[in-house]
């Protein structure tokens, strides 16, 4: 519900810009600094996303390791 309404909050922001945008209302340098937070912001994300993964891949590397050595010592007696 929060995701949504804070969608809809940034969709409506976004359309009152564009407008002000079409009226020459925004300098360019408002709307540069926005895209460099945001760009910033992304970066960081991908950044902590990709570390993430490297350790779930870490894991699951692990997890099969062990397996592996499960079935090969052990079979099939579980």
């Amino acid at each position: 519900m929060f995701k949504e309404l804070l969608q809809k909050m940034t969709d409506w922001s976004l359309e009152k810009e564009e407008e002000a945008a079409k009226k020459c209302e925004i300098p360019v340098k408002t709307i540069e600094k926005q895209l460099n937070i945001l760009t910033e912001k992304r970066d960081e994300l991908v950044k902590k996303c990709e570390s993430q993964k490297k350790q779930f891949d870490e894991i699951i590397e692990r997890l099969e390791k062990i397996k592996n050595i499960e079935v090969l010592k052990c079979g099939t007696k579980k």
